[in-house]
């Protein structure tokens, strides 16, 4: 992988190309990507230079920026801290137009009454409950065995009809069947861009990476088997990939 910080040279390469193609959408997840992985979701806070790249972006007419996330959109905003015209897609898709019905939330909180004793007997898990899912995380579990066994249980106590959605140290379980790759394709239908960007580095990123064609760019953050085009080391180098992005479009 080439070094924190710097982007590879095929990478680099690419960009003029696609600076060319307007309108451009510009869509990236936050955990991961924009800010540095944390065990407490709640500090996940941006990168240096992170916030001003997108606002650099956003600012064009014929650029649109979207943050896709696994977060709610409200809990998104506040943490992040971004401003400007972002579009904001939470739930991995599911908040795209509004909140969830009713009915769909009282299933989440029944899901979360389900599963808070079994998070609750081991130490250092953390049950976390979004608009349209509740999360399993164990990335702050000391005892590996059990946090395996704790996400294995997790699982195995979900309703067939709920969406699956594991992560890095989390197994998250969403109530619709939304994901990152149709909620992508419909912003990129609404806003009539002729190419896109996407950014991610988790599992439920590789959604939004098979759902774009072989013209735009798929960027995968971090290690782990991908199906991006590209792979780049680090949230800096996110950084410098949204900045050269931006010098181009000036």
């Amino acid at each position: 992988m080439t070094p924190a910080g710097v982007l590879p040279a095929d990478l680099a390469a690419a960009l003029p190309a696609l600076a060319r193609r307007r309108p451009l959408l510009v869509a990236s997840d936050y955990d991961g990507v924009l800010a540095p992985l944390v065990g407490d979701p709640s500090a996940a806070v941006p990168v240096p230079g992170a916030a001003e790249a997108l606002a650099r972006l956003a600012a064009r007419d014929d650029v649109v920026v979207a943050l896709v996330s696994g977060r709610g959109v409200a809990d998104l905003q506040a943490v992040s801290g971004f401003r400007g015209a972002h579009r904001w897609i939470g739930s991995h898709g599911a908040e795209y137009d509004g909140p969830l019905t009713g009915q769909l939330a009282a299933r989440r909180d029944a899901l979360a009454e389900r599963l808070a004793p079994l998070v609750a007997a081991v130490p250092g898990a953390r049950l976390e409950v979004k608009p349209a899912s509740v999360a399993v995380h164990v990335r702050q579990v000391a005892d590996r065995a059990a946090a395996t066994a704790l996400l294995a249980e997790a699982d195995a106590a979900a309703d067939p009809s709920l969406t699956k959605k594991p992560g890095k140290e989390v197994l998250e379980l969403a109530v619709t069947d939304a994901d990152k790759g149709s909620a992508l394709l419909r912003l990129r239908a609404d806003v009539g861009a002729a190419a896109a960007v996407y950014l991610g580095d988790d599992r439920t990123d590789e959604d939004a990476f098979r759902a774009l064609s072989p013209g735009d760019l798929t960027v995968k953050v971090g290690d782990g088997d991908t199906v991006a085009r590209y792979r780049i080391a680090d949230p800096a180098a996110v950084v410098v990939l949204l900045d050269t992005l931006a010098g181009l479009l000036d």
